[in-house]
C-alpha cells in the first residue's frame, strides 16, 4: 500500500475516533433542569422577570464555562399554577436522570419538596426557598444533610418590621395597614413581628387572604377597608401577579411596599428586600460545585447578601405622594 494511501486511511480512522468521542461526549454533557410552579422563560417578552431570573442563572452558568448546548444540556419545565403539577414534572424529570435540579422561584420550597419525595440522590439547588429547616427540607443551614441545598431569600422578622417602618415613613397617615399574602404568611413570625410592631407604631395590620392566583377577594377587602397602605407578602403568587397588584393599588391611590425591585420595575411605588438576581447568580456556583463532585449534604444554604431599596418616583406623583428627601437619599435606586 501506498504511503498517501496510508496516510488517508490513517486520516479517516482518526477522523472517526474524534467523531465518536464528540458524539459520546455530547450525549453525556451534564444535564441542568430548571423548575418553578409558575412562570414563563421561552416565549417570555424581554423585560420579563421570570425570564430575567433564569437568564440570571445561565449568565451565571456561562460565566464558570457553562453553554447549553455545547458544555452542559439546560431544560426549563413550569408547573403554571396548576395543582399537582410539579408532582408530576418531577416525575417526569427523574424519569430522565438530570444531574442536577434548581428549584426556582419563590416556590422553589413547592419544587423541592417534590423533588426529594421521590429522590434521595439527585442533587437539588433551591435558588430562593422559604424556611428550609422549618419546612423539613435540610436538617441545618449549615449542614443540610441529604440532597437539597441552595439559598434562602428569607429575611426574618426584623427585616419585615422595618419594612413596615418604611412604608409608615413613606405614607404616614396609613394607620391601617393591609398585609396581602396567603394564610401561611399571615401565621408566619415575620408576620406576627409586622402586628406586634404596628401597635407600637400607632397602627393596625390588617389580613388581605388571597389564595393562589385568585386575588378579588383581597382586593375587594382592601377596598371595603379603605386602607390607605399594603405591605405585600414574600410570595411566588404576589410576584408573578405583581402587574396586577400594583395596578390596583395605585388605582385606589394607596402606598404599597414590595418585598423586591421586580415590583417596581412594574409600577410599583417602593421595595426593600434581597436582590433575586444576585441569589440566582449565586446558584449557578452552586450547580458547578455538584457537577464537580461536591455533595450538597455539605454545601450551607446560603443566606442573601445584596439588599436593594428602589424607589418609583413617577409612581408616588401619580398617586399624589411626596417622598421624604431622607428616604430618597438612602435608595440604592430611584426610578423616575
Amino acid at each position: 500500500m501506498r504511503r498517501r494511501d496510508v496516510l488517508s486511511l490513517t486520516a479517516a480512522q482518526v477522523a472517526s475516533v474524534l467523531w465518536s468521542r464528540d458524539a459520546t461526549s455530547a450525549d453525556k454533557l451534564p444535564r441542568v433542569v430548571f423548575v418553578t410552579p409558575l412562570g414563563r422563560f421561552v416565549g417570555a417578552q424581554d423585560g420579563d422577570a421570570w425570564k430575567g431570573l433564569v437568564t440570571a442563572f445561565l449568565q451565571g452558568l456561562r460565566e464558570l464555562g457553562y453553554v447549553d448546548g455545547s458544555t452542559m444540556k439546560f431544560e426549563f419545565y413550569s408547573g403554571d399554577g396548576k395543582v399537582g403539577q410539579i408532582d408530576e414534572i418531577a416525575a417526569r424529570v427523574l424519569a430522565t436522570s438530570p444531574d442536577v435540579v434548581l428549584a426556582g422561584g419563590g416556590g422553589a420550597n413547592e419544587v423541592a419538596h417534590a423533588f426529594k419525595r421521590l429522590t434521595r440522590t439527585v442533587p437539588i439547588v433551591m435558588a430562593n426557598s422559604s424556611d428550609p429547616v422549618l419546612q423539613g427540607l435540610v436538617a441545618n443551614l449549615a449542614r443540610p444533610g441529604g440532597n437539597v441545598t441552595g439559598f434562602t431569600g428569607n429575611t426574618g422578622p426584623d427585616f419585615e418590621v422595618k419594612r413596615l417602618e418604611l412604608l409608615r415613613e413613606v405614607a404616614p397617615d396609613a394607620s391601617r395597614v393591609g398585609y396581602l399574602g396567603l394564610k401561611i404568611d399571615w401565621e408566619s413570625p415575620a408576620a406576627v413581628a409586622v402586628r406586634n410592631a404596628a401597635e407600637k407604631l400607632g397602627a393596625t395590620v390588617i389580613h388581605a387572604e388571597h389564595r393562589s392566583l385568585d386575588y378579588e377577594g383581597a382586593f375587594a377587602h382592601i377596598a371595603r377597608e379603605q386602607l390607605r397602605g399594603v405591605l405585600v407578602a414574600r410570595n411566588p403568587w404576589n410576584f408573578s401577579n405583581r402587574q396586577a397588584i400594583t395596578a390596583f393599588v395605585a388605582s385606589r391611590r394607596i402606598a404599597a411596599i414590595y418585598p423586591t425591585r421586580e415590583f417596581i420595575e412594574v409600577a410599583g411605588l417602593i421595595s426593600y428586600g434581597p436582590s433575586l438576581l444576585d441569589l440566582y447568580r449565586r446558584a449557578a456556583r452552586y450547580v458547578d460545585k455538584i457537577l464537580k463532585g461536591e455533595k450538597p449534604a455539605d454545601l450551607p444554604v446560603e443566606q442573601p447578601t445584596k439588599y436593594e431599596l428602589v424607589i418609583n418616583s413617577k409612581a408616588a406623583q401619580q398617586i399624589g405622594i411626596a417622598l421624604p428627601a431622607s428616604l430618597l437619599a438612602r435608595a440604592d435606586e430611584v426610578i423616575e
